[in-house]
């Protein structure tokens, strides 16, 4: 074992978290739906979503027998969700190619839709104690500045360097305790700002220290102007309904409920085209602004009130009227849901 890896284990037994809910009960299920939801995402995020996920879900088979719709719900608000469409996916998977049973093997787990090296390393790592380096966010930046690995991580030659160094300091033993004292290091200690080297393990020969230039490890991500993008949704209002279409499969928000946008279109063509009828009553919100890691969005709100619609609209799956007051048909990205409860509040309408 490395010096490296004993000084990492040493530091994990006194601090090291073992309560977290997917370290209980551990299963290769529990520990992939986990590490899927820790994807860019704080673990006291997490940590609700998971509890809830695995009541409702609490077992592959469970989450490949139900809707998507319901998945995206219990997803919703998480955030880059083309992370529980894959986690959907590949249950299926799971249960029609391994008989419901998380495979075991590097190269079975990293075909599943939605898992990469390094998450498919932590899943079996983590569970069966399979030998496998893993170099998520919080790792990258603890050897970044341990070795001084100059560069972006999404660069090539970086990340390479920084796979050669994860692969040597991973030891054959004690690997499960490993890989979550290396991912707990980068998450308490060896943070973005202000990390606590006073009380770092490996802090004595970090590089990064010694040159006293913490803060230029891990590389950043070289700038690009973060274009903003304009919409308008509509919030067709009638009776306490709102209308609601489902978005195609594939880009931002795939597969969830959302409120319609106007395009090229203008309000009277939306209106006569998709309702039937002229609005009775319209009223323009104040610009919701919504960041993605690539561009901003500007959402400009218009509500539009009517008496009653033409019978065609609300045939089609993907084109529903959804009572204010009933749970969601499925899964609302954060500002959709946000628009929504202000609408509710505007129509004094409560919950059941």
């Amino acid at each position: 074992m490395s010096d490296f890896a004993a000084r990492v284990l040493t530091w994990f037994d006194v601090h090291g978290r073992t309560d977290l809910p997917w370290q209980q009960d551990v299963s290769a299920y529990r520990v992939w739906v986990s590490e899927i939801m820790l994807q860019q995402t704080q673990v006291q995020t997490v940590i609700p979503y998971f509890e809830k996920f695995m009541q409702r879900f609490p077992d592959v088979v469970s989450l490949a027998e139900a809707k998507q719709d319901e998945v995206l719900s219990y997803w919703s608000g998480l955030g880059y969700y083309a992370r529980a469409r894959n986690l959907y996916k590949a249950a299926q998977q799971i249960c029609s190619n391994h008989g419901g049973r998380f495979p075991d093997d590097f190269d079975a787990v990293t075909a599943l839709p939605g898992i990469g090296r390094s998450t498919a390393g932590a899943i079996l790592a983590l569970t069966f104690g399979q030998r496998h380096a893993i170099l998520d966010g919080n790792v990258k930046r603890v050897l970044a500045r341990h070795d001084a690995v100059a560069g972006w991580p999404g660069n090539t030659k970086v990340a390479n360097e920084l796979w050669a160094a994860a692969e040597r300091n991973t030891p054959q033993t004690r690997i499960a305790e490993y890989t979550q004292a290396i991912m707990d290091l980068g998450a308490t200690l060896c943070t973005r700002s202000k990390p606590a080297c006073k009380t770092c393990p490996v802090s004595d020969d970090c590089l990064a220290r010694q040159w006293d230039s913490i803060e230029k490890f891990p590389g950043k991500k070289p700038k690009a102007a973060k274009p903003l993008r304009t919409t308008t949704m509509v919030l067709a209002s009638m009776n306490g309904q709102v209308f609601l279409e489902r978005r195609p499969e594939t880009g931002i928000w795939g597969g969830l409920w959302s409120l319609p946008e106007l395009g090229d279109s203008s309000l009277d063509d939306w209106c006569d085209r998709e309702l039937g009828v002229a609005a009775t009553h319209t009223e323009s919100w104040g610009v919701l602004r919504h960041s993605f890691s690539h561009y901003d969005l500007d959402i400009q709100p218009i509500v539009v009130r009517m008496q009653s619609v033409a019978s065609k609209v609300g045939e089609a799956d993907a084109r529903i009227w959804h009572k204010l007051d009933a749970a969601p048909p499925g899964g609302f990205a954060a500002p959709v849901k946000k628009l929504i409860e202000q609408l509710k509040k505007g129509e004094h309408v409560t919950h059941r």
